[in-house]
């Protein structure tokens, strides 16, 4: 799988707005390999910030 889709897959079991940090965690992914992710997922607008520095999938 992806990176950016097991970082997708993290955020939506979340189930709440989460940090780098927190799905780097979740995801048992590097966080340097997160942090790349979300910058590709920013970029396409795949997640949105409901609140500062948490990032969860956009609708």
């Amino acid at each position: 799988m992806e990176t950016t889709a097991k970082v997708l897959e993290a955020m939506r079991n979340a189930g709440k707005p989460v940090s780098a940090g927190e799905v780097a965690t979740l995801s048992g992914l590097d966080r340097k390999e997160v942090d790349k992710a979300f910058a590709q997922l920013k970029k396409d607008g795949a997640i949105v910030s409901p609140v500062r520095c948490k990032w969860q999938p956009a609708e």
